[in-house]
């Protein structure tokens, strides 16, 4: 959907420096930008690509602006404005309204008129599809799933039975909604399975990865906040609840029964141990493991950054002498004091 940088700029604010007529057919980044595309500049390390640039406009923000000569619009907040800019030159494809000859549908399922349902797709008894929803191919929807308007199931996703979820999200592919938690009991040598009754309950606005596994609640709900980002890859265990506008990246694993915030951010890998609380507005920087509970908003990390293979084995044998080592600087603290108690 071409535009003109002007209309761009009247459509998502900020300032036009050069020609607001060069006519804009899509976005790329600086290296690769031609003279129709547009890119964005959002940290300083690009400043130097500036100099080099075909883009035919530029994202800028006014600090980075000064002093170039090409084509800009000038914004508060570069990355956001290239993302609705992305989004609006680059609209998705949705497939077209109607039901696939292949997909298999229960008879007693309700489905909005203007329901897009792929290839082999599966829409189970009692469930409840709202208006503009896209089922992909291969997609699995379970018993008496509630799915709100103008969601989207990219392709090969599992809903397990009563999940509930909200409008305007987009599951991609591979994502496992409402799988059983790893719920067991011991009995002797052996693991009884513990029912999952409960059901996962996603809000508006939500895209969850990739691969990504969201587990049903033992006997409460699994909750997922309005605007919660997660990306691929990414264990969320059962009863686990998660607060509005949370973004999660790659390989996060969140074990059972946590409560987090709302507004956090996880980097990738970052792990979380069972039956904990988080605060909101809580950042936690990648790798980190959280083994206690996070009372106040603030940015937290417990990953040792890679060192030199000779290094880095060196460093752990200390740590491992840590302890030992803390009780005797205690016994030389209690010596010096001794001996500056008996000094004349």
């Amino acid at each position: 959907m071409p535009a003109t940088l002007a209309e761009l700029a009247r459509r998502f604010g900020g300032r036009v420096h050069g020609a607001g007529e060069i006519e804009i057919v899509g976005v790329a980044p600086l290296d690769q930008a031609g003279p129709q595309h547009i890119a964005y500049v959002n940290d300083r390390k690009y400043r130097p690509q500036l100099t080099t640039t075909k883009a035919g406009a530029v994202v800028l923000s006014q600090a980075d602006a000064t002093g170039y000569n090409g084509n800009a619009l000038i914004v508060d907040s570069p990355q956001l404005c290239f993302a609705h800019i992305a989004a609006f030159l680059h609209p998705p494809i949705t497939p077209p309204v109607g039901i696939h000859a292949s997909a298999v549908i229960d008879p007693t399922a309700r489905v909005a008129p203007t329901v897009a349902i792929g290839p082999n797709a599966v829409i189970d008894a009692g469930v409840v599809i709202a208006d503009d929803v896209t089922i992909g191919a291969g997609c699995y929807v379970g018993r008496d799933v509630v799915i709100g308007s103008g969601t989207q199931l990219i392709g090969h996703v599992w809903i397990g039975e009563r999940c509930l979820i909200g409008r305007d999200c987009i599951f991609q592919p591979g994502a496992v909604i409402g799988g059983d938690g790893f719920g067991y009991a011991k009995d002797g040598e052996r693991w009884v399975k513990v029912p999952q009754l409960g059901r996962v309950v996603v809000g508006d606005a939500v895209e969850i990865g990739a691969n990504t596994t969201v587990d049903r609640g033992a006997l409460g709900d699994t909750l997922i906040g309005d605007g919660v980002k997660l990306d691929n890859l990414i264990q969320i265990a059962h009863n686990v609840r998660i607060g509005e506008h949370t973004i999660m990246a790659a390989c996060v694993g969140i074990a059972g029964s946590v409560t987090i915030g709302r507004r956090c951010a996880f980097g990738g890998q970052v792990g979380v141990a069972g039956h904990l609380e988080i605060a909101d507005d809580v950042q936690i920087l990648g790798t980190s493991l959280v083994a206690g509970p996070i009372r106040n908003a603030g940015t937290y990390s417990s990953a040792l950054p890679i060192d030199e293979a000779k290094q880095w084995r060196r460093n752990a044998a200390r740590l491992r002498q840590l302890d030992e080592m803390a009780q005797r600087l205690r016994q030389l603290e209690q010596d010096i004091e001794k001996l500056r108690g008996e000094s004349p």
